[in-house]
C-alpha cells in the first residue's frame, strides 16, 4: 500500500525521484520564481536582486550590456560586495573598449573579471549567485533586448543548494588556465 501511495505521489510530482535528490539524501526545498518576457519587462528584476547582496556576487554572462545591471553591480562593489564576473569575449575575442560601461564595471574596485578564452566554445550562461543563498538563471541575457523584448525566461531560485551547485560550476570556469584575467587597480 505504501509503495502504491509513493508511486502515485511520484507521478503527481509530490515526491521526487530518488535519483534526483541531492547527494546528502535530503529533499531540495526552494522558493522559485519564474518570469517570462516580453510579457513581463524583466529589466527591474536583476538590479533589485543585485541590490540585495551583502557579501558576494558571482556572475556568468554571455552578454552584459544592460546599463542598469552594470550600475547595480558597480554600486554593490562600492558597498563592499565582492563581485566576480566570468564573461564570454564575444565574436571579436577581444576585451571591451576602454570607457565602455562594461569596462567601467571591470575597473571598479572590488570587481574581478575573467574572460573565457576565444579558443573555446561559447560561455553561454546567464546566471549569478548572491551570498550563496540565491541563484538567478534562465535564458535572458543581461541586455536591454534580452530583458525587455525577446522571448526569454528569468528564474530565481532561493536555495543554498542550488546556489552551491552553480558556484561549483563557476569555480571550474574561473580556474581555467587559458582565461584572460582583468582586475581593478
Amino acid at each position: 500500500m505504501l509503495k502504491r501511495l509513493l508511486l502515485i505521489l511520484f507521478f503527481l510530482g509530490l515526491v521526487p525521484h530518488p535519483g534526483l535528490l541531492p547527494a546528502t539524501g535530503e529533499p531540495m526545498v526552494a522558493g522559485v520564481r519564474i518570469f517570462y518576457g516580453p510579457q513581463t519587462d524583466l529589466t527591474p528584476i536583476d538590479p533589485a536582486l543585485i541590490a540585495s547582496a551583502r557579501s558576494r556576487i558571482d556572475m556568468t554572462a554571455y552578454v552584459l550590456t544592460e546599463r542598469r545591471v552594470i550600475e547595480a553591480l558597480i554600486m554593490a562593489a562600492r558597498r563592499g560586495v565582492h563581485v566576480r564576473l566570468y564573461l564570454d569575449p564575444g565574436a571579436s575575442g577581444r576585451r571591451p573598449a576602454a570607457g565602455s560601461p562594461i569596462w567601467s564595471l571591470i575597473e571598479a574596485p572590488g570587481v574581478e573579471a575573467r574572460f573565457k578564452s576565444p579558443r573555446r566554445d561559447l560561455m553561454h550562461l546567464k546566471s549569478y549567485a548572491i551570498d550563496g543563498r540565491l541563484l538567478r538563471t534562465g535564458s535572458a541575457n543581461f541586455s536591454s533586448s534580452g530583458e525587455k523584448f525577446q522571448d526569454n525566461d528569468l528564474v530565481i531560485i532561493e536555495n543554498p543548494q542550488a546556489a552551491l551547485a552553480f558556484l561549483q560550476q563557476f569555480e571550474t570556469l574561473w580556474a581555467r588556465s587559458d582565461n584572460a584575467i582583468y582586475a581593478s587597480p
